[in-house]
């Protein structure tokens, strides 16, 4: 202990040695520490903002076609695969769902944008959301609906107008309706929110479709059953044009699309790689230069009697000082523009631990790398060549 004690200063006066070399390393890595965060934090938003209405669904098991791919892309099967489930013992209701995208109108900007309608009877709510279910009387009124109040774009006026009790009038899928009420889930990257409304409503908006064909199904079961026993037992019991997922099993199908299916998982996992490699290069240019400059030193350290293994030891504590040094400001600028990027998209993109924890561990170990690479010249060098 006490000699490691003894070590960090000279690896601390080696960087502070040249100060501008040090604060180029510092922000060098600050930069790629901020790629790599808000590389993660686009990746995270995108998984929660595109699962948050499903765990919302008031529901313990979901019925889906084999060929739907996403909540914004479902395909529809037979209503009567639910009539078929209320028949075990264990289930306490099921109900349908009608899931579609609809061209809304934004009157406050008068553009026109892709929107995500939701349709179910309202006699019971399919959502665990407060602004859904004290408007349940009123999205039985024809042609009336409630409105996303943190759907991406300008909607500050009509939110403002709506939250006092003002009714607005717009367009949706070319036909005229009446936003009475809010709620809250957010914008994703399918689409930039959400209406709900009864699924009469729905079946006005949209009227190619029918009631007879639905989205999604939603299962309660009865209390002190498991979901995934009934779960299987309803694979076994119903035919195979519907697919039998739990709620978190639902969510993670729609995980899976974004991750799998998309170039959008990838480009943001690419994008932690590219700010990696770009860490390991800045650090390891400013250690390379560092050895570099410090070869006589080296030599007479190594002269005296010094090992390899402990001017290794010094270059990797430099290479250590440069990560948790770096990584401060670039977690911290990284904070801030989250939330900006929040409040100006609505997305949930928020700083967590277990990200701040998972990039520091990938900082280190990126400035551990650039020192191992910095180190070659300085197990080659020998004091005899030197002078």
């Amino acid at each position: 202990m006490i000699k490691f004690k003894r070590k960090i200063p000279l690896a601390w006066r080696q960087l502070v040695r040249t100060k501008g070399r040090f604060f180029v390393a510092l922000s060098g890595i600050a930069f790629a520490d901020i790629l790599m965060l808000m590389q993660m934090g686009f990746q995270s938003a995108l998984f929660d903002s595109t699962t948050r209405l499903q765990s919302f669904l008031n529901t313990d098991i979901v019925l889906i076609s084999p060929q739907t791919q996403n909540i914004g892309n479902t395909n529809s099967f037979p209503r009567q695969r639910l009539f078929q489930a209320r028949n075990l013992p264990e289930v306490e209701s099921a109900s349908p769902l009608y899931v579609s995208l609809g061209v809304w109108k934004n009157t406050q900007t008068q553009l026109s944008s892709t929107i995500l309608v939701l349709g179910f009877n309202p006699s019971s709510s399919a959502f665990k959301l407060p602004g859904v279910n004290q408007n349940l009387d009123a999205i039985k009124y024809p042609n009336t609906l409630i409105f996303d109040q943190n759907s991406g774009g300008k909607y500050q006026e009509i939110i403002s107008q709506i939250a006092q009790g003002q009714p607005i009038t717009t367009e949706l899928q070319g036909r005229r309706v009446t936003v009475t009420g809010l709620y809250s889930v957010g914008s994703s990257f399918a689409a930039e929110g959400s209406v709900i409304t009864s699924d009469q409503n729905f079946l006005r908006i949209f009227p190619e479709k029918q009631a007879s064909q639905v989205n999604v199904g939603l299962i309660t079961l009865k209390p002190g059953n498991n979901p995934k026993t009934v779960a299987t037992k309803l694979r076994s019991y119903l035919q195979d044009d519907v697919k039998v997922l739990t709620i978190e099993e639902f969510i993670d199908f729609e995980k899976k699309f974004w991750q799998d299916n998309t170039t959008i998982g990838f480009i943001f996992t690419f994008g932690v790689v590219i700010g990696f490699v770009v860490g390991v290069i800045i650090v390891y240019q400013i250690l390379y230069s560092d050895v570099t400059d410090h070869l006589p030193e080296y030599a007479t350290l190594k002269a005296m009697g010094y090992s390899n293994f402990y001017l290794l030891k010094v270059v990797f504590q430099e290479a250590i000082i440069l990560a948790v040094l770096g990584y401060l400001p670039g977690f911290f600028a990284s904070s801030i523009f989250y939330g900006f990027i929040r409040r100006g998209t609505k997305l949930p993109l928020f700083m967590t631990a277990d990200k701040g924890i998972m990039v520091l561990i990938i900082t280190i170990l990126m400035c551990v790398i650039s020192g191992a690479l910095a180190t070659q010249k300085l197990r080659s060098a020998d004091p005899a060549d030197i002078f």
